[in-house]
This record gives C-alpha cells, structure tokens and sequence, in this order.
C-alpha cells in the first residue's frame, strides 16, 4: 500500500521513516521541508537526500492532495477551488487576498452535521470527515497554485478553518494538520495566524485549548437561547452558559487575548437594538471582538440580509458599549465563494436531506 506522507507531521514522519525505512530523525525533517516549504511532490527532485532513500520512498510512499476539479476567480481577487474528495464529493476551498495579508479558508469535512439553518453547507447534511492530507493538502495546493501569479513564495501568511464543516468534531485530523501548519519544518505560521472556528463544542473547545491552542473563533449569530436553539441548533446540547464560560477558559491559553465572536446579520430575525444589547449582557465577562457578518443569500435560505441601517444601528450599540466591531467585508460572492455559501458536492448521509423533503422534524 502506497503511504501518503501528507497525512503526517513531523512526529509521524519521524516515526515512520524510523519504523519503515530505517532512517534518522534529521532525514524526515528534510523530507517535511521538501513536502510544505518547497511544494516539491517529486521525490527524485529531492537533492540533498541520498539516492538510496529517494528509491525507498518512491517505491512505498507519495504526495497525494486532493484533486482540483474546478478554479473560480473573483473579480476581486477571490480564488475557489472545488477538490475531489471521492465518491461524486467535493469540498471547496477559497483564498481571500488582501493589501497585507493572504488568507485560505480551508474546509475540514465533507458537508456538516450541525444543521446551521442559514448556512448552505449545513443544508446538505454530511458525509465523512476529510483526513490530514484532504485538509492540510487544501493549504499545500493553494500555496502552489498561487506562486505563479506574483503573490510571493509564500502567498498564503493566514489559514481559517471556516470552510465546509466543524473543525471540532474532526479533531484528531484537525489537530494534526494544525501541527503541520505551525511547525518551523512545515508552514511555520503563527498560532496568532492560524484560526479554528468552531459552532460551540465545548468539551472540544477544552481539549483543543490543552493540545493546540490556536486562535478561536465562535459562530454565535444569536444573543439567548431560545434563538441559538433555532439558528444553532448545536446550542440545544451546549447552551450559552456554558458556552461562555468555555470561552473563558480558552482566553487562559489563547495566543490572542480575545475570542472572536461570528455574528451573521439577518434582516428582522437577530439584528434589533434589543438583540444588540442582549449581545452585550451575555458576553460582559468574556474578553472579545465581534465579527458582523452580512448574510449572504443562497437559494431557499428563507433568511434575507439585514439592512444597511440595521448593520449601523446595531453596530454602533456595540461600540458605544466599548467593544471591538468589524463589519466583513463581503468577499468572492460573484462565484459563491462568501461566508455560508460553500456548498462543495455532498452525498448526504445524514438523510437529513430526505426529512427536510418530507417536511420530518431534524
């Protein structure tokens, strides 16, 4: 069986370059060098390992990122790609250039089982988590294809876990690929570059703060319960409670000092001034920012974008109230490629495409 080294960082490649091929620990770290930092795919390339070893791993290993099957690009600036992930289903992935910075929003499963109502991944349902090499291959791809059009060596410098899926419920793989993000020997950015975005799995919020914790983002989009349960039905099993004090708990060992707080604007359903004050009141002893996000529209949403008034109005609470707002800048919505419209090809086996079709209860 072919061995795909995307699927390792570094502490799995040292082992197994150990158990399998016999070789030393400094010999996996020039192959990791190879793999993340040169983009190199072709072990004969490989000059400075012996020939010997270039036989071995040609014989037994590869590199194997997902294939593209599609490239949109925005007219300003966007790029999504659309990867084969087998069996008819496909993840997409966008990078998102800006004066400063070069961000990829990588997705980490194949559709989402959290059900999000105004969220079109969601409305898929879902069918598998995407190994180390599907999600850390989304990174090695964009860094490839992006070398050639004048953005630099290196023209992603931030990666969001924001794509299709929820980070937290593939954790194992998550993690590893983080680890392969962060290591001076793969991609060696910045646990402050590096963002995982999460729907509210606190046990995960937990675990993910003790192995690897990186920035934290949080799609809240609701300021009680009784909305959460509706547009976040994940809330139902970890309500804001205990939420916030998760996120309290994260802020001990984040690399940054705030949680960013996700909150999608949707016209007449969360963007009141009393949501807005409520907003205040649930998150007063958590440290944090706030992210508005305009609702991007997909087709049957049943959700429409707030006002531009309503953003202001609801805003400006905010700030008088002394936080941190940004409003997101609508990015790639000429070819679907904005907040909550990844859509990919997912063969749901969740079947919660069946109920919803049936007008059954999730």
């Amino acid at each position: 069986m072919t061995i795909n080294l995307l699927d390792f960082d570094l502490a799995g490649l040292t082992r197994y370059f150990a158990e399998n091929l016999g070789e030393k620990p400094f010999r996996a770290r020039q192959v990791m060098r190879w793999i993340h930092q040169a983009g190199e795919q072709d072990f004969a390339a490989m000059t400075d390992l012996a020939k010997s070893l270039r036989e071995k791993l040609a014989a037994t290993a590869a590199i194997m990122p997902p294939r593209i099957l599609a490239e949109h690009r925005s007219a300003d600036g966007t790029v999504k790609w659309l990867m084969d992930t087998g069996s008819a289903n496909a993840v997409e992935t966008v990078f998102i250039p800006e004066t400063d910075r070069g961000t990829l929003c990588v997705s980490s499963q194949v559709g989402c089982a959290l059900a999000c109502t105004f969220c079109s991944t969601g409305r898929q349902g879902f069918n598998r988590n995407l190994t180390v090499a599907e999600i850390i291959g989304q990174l090695w791809l964009a860094n490839r294809a992006l070398r050639g059009v004048g953005l630099g060596e290196r023209p992603v410098t931030n990666v969001v876990l924001m794509g299709m899926g929820e980070p937290l419920t593939n954790f194992d793989n998550v993690v590893t690929a983080l680890s392969i993000m962060l290591d001076d020997h793969g991609y060696g950015l910045s646990r402050r570059r590096v963002t995982v975005s999460t729907s509210g799995i606190v046990p995960a919020m937990d675990r993910l703060r003790k192995t690897c914790p990186v920035a934290l983002a949080v799609s809240l989009h609701a300021p009680n319960d009784a909305l959460r349960d509706e547009l976040v039905p994940i809330n139902r099993k970890y309500p804001l409670r205990e939420l916030m004090a998760a996120c309290q708990r994260y802020l001990v060992q984040a690399p940054r000092d705030f949680i960013t707080f996700e909150y999608v604007m949707l016209d007449g359903v969360n963007d009141t001034p009393a949501h807005a004050r409520e907003l205040i009141a649930l998150t007063r002893e958590v440290s944090c920012k706030f992210n508005l996000i305009p609702f991007n529209p997909f087709p049957d949403s049943g959700y429409r974008r707030s006002t531009p008034e309503a953003m202001r109005r609801f805003r400006e609470i905010l700030l008088e109230a002394g936080h941190v707002v940004t409003t997101r800048k609508t990015r790639g919505d000429d070819i679907a490629a904005a907040c909550g419209q990844l859509a990919g090809r997912v063969q749901d086996k969740s079947r919660r495409s069946l109920r919803l079709a049936t007008g059954a209860h999730p």
